[in-house]
């Protein structure tokens, strides 16, 4: 994973289909206060497109990154209000 974040908080989504790696993502950034990152930790492939939609279509929110490590996606997410 990466470490160039300042996450506040790591949501770990392993195992989960869509849709429940947004889902959860929203559920967890409603919770952040504005400025904090969240990593999300997916090994759904489909969550790459689909927190990236997510995050494009949301406001208040900004992909800041998605990596791949193996079969782990890492999404970082920041809460913008």
């Amino acid at each position: 994973m990466s470490a160039e974040y300042d996450t506040t908080e790591t949501l770990d989504v392993r195992g989960a289909s869509c849709p429940m790696p947004v889902i959860e993502t929203k559920q967890a950034i409603d919770g952040l206060a504005a400025g904090e990152v969240l990593e999300v930790l997916a090994t759904d492939s489909g969550s790459v497109s689909d927190i990236a939609g997510w995050a494009d279509g949301t406001a208040g929110v900004e992909l800041l990154d998605q990596t791949e490590d193996g079969d782990v996606y890492a999404h970082y997410v920041r809460k913008t209000e």
